[in-house]
């Protein structure tokens, strides 16, 4: 069997459900789930307007909202992603 890769964007791996993206390794000790709150149309395409950013503790033993350690909120998908990896650059609370 073949390993799945995964797309990376600065040496972490992106995961996508819907609105959903996941920003991390799920074995370091944190990872960032940005949720896309707005999009508007450019041309044919849907953009990101409006996301919003949680920095969670992958510790599975945390209760889902105890788990959030830090929040944010960015105007684009790509602004979202540049403090994603800041906060995940760190690795601290």
């Amino acid at each position: 069997m073949s390993e799945k890769k995964f797309f990376t964007y600065k040496g972490y791996p992106l995961v996508r459900k819907g609105n959903e993206i996941y920003y991390g390794n799920m074995y370091d000790n944190y990872v960032v789930m940005m949720q896309i709150m707005d999009k508007e149309k450019m041309g044919d395409l849907e953009v990101a307007s409006k996301v919003k950013l949680y920095k969670m503790a992958t510790d599975p033993s945390l209760d889902p909202i105890k788990a959030i350690v830090k929040q944010s909120e960015r105007p684009s998908l790509y602004s979202a992603l540049d403090m994603a990896y800041a906060w995940l650059g760190k690795q601290t609370v």
